[in-house]
């Protein structure tokens, strides 16, 4: 038995597959800016990836991270009012890493130092819209069963 995860940014959906089994499907946004894997591009890279680490194991629904660390606060309307401008990482972070080699690892397409993630977000009602700045933005409690079913080298294919 083989999990693996697959994003399709057309239909901005993530589903999680068991071998060739489809598992479930979650809606998801990706970037705004399309796809593309350079850094500061905004965009969301394509190809095939692992989990380089799962972070936020335990962490109560809606813990805000910043720097991959969690600040101590829970997000609510009222904290999001009060910093309009920050782009909120919440629950569970999916840290990705490319596999290939110039296209989304290594130079300045590196898919790990571009700090792309698979993570909770405040604006649920814009999944199945790209609206984010390159990361995989979800539900949620769908990001944490989406975590508790995936391990760390987890594959993950993002594809137009």
């Amino acid at each position: 038995m083989s999990l693996h995860l697959q994003v399709r940014l057309a239909s901005q959906e993530l589903s999680l597959w068991e071998d060739e089994k489809l598992l479930t499907t979650y809606p998801v946004s990706t970037a705004k800016n399309g796809p593309g894997a350079h850094v500061g591009s905004g965009c969301t890279p394509l190809g095939r990836h692992q989990i380089r680490l799962k972070i936020g194991e335990n962490c109560p629904l809606n813990t805000v991270f910043v720097g991959r660390r969690p600040t101590g606060e829970i997000y609510t309307p009222e904290l999001g009012q009060k910093y309009p401008d920050r782009d909120w990482v919440l629950t569970r972070i999916l840290w990705l890493s490319g596999l290939e080699p110039g296209k989304n690892r290594g130079g300045d397409c590196d898919t790990l130092k571009r700090l792309i993630y698979i993570h909770g977000t405040d604006q649920e009602s814009l999944l199945g819209q790209p609206v984010s700045h390159g990361c995989i933005r979800m539900n949620n409690n769908d990001l944490i069963e989406v975590f508790d079913a995936v391990s760390n080298n987890t594959i993950i294919n993002i594809q137009q």
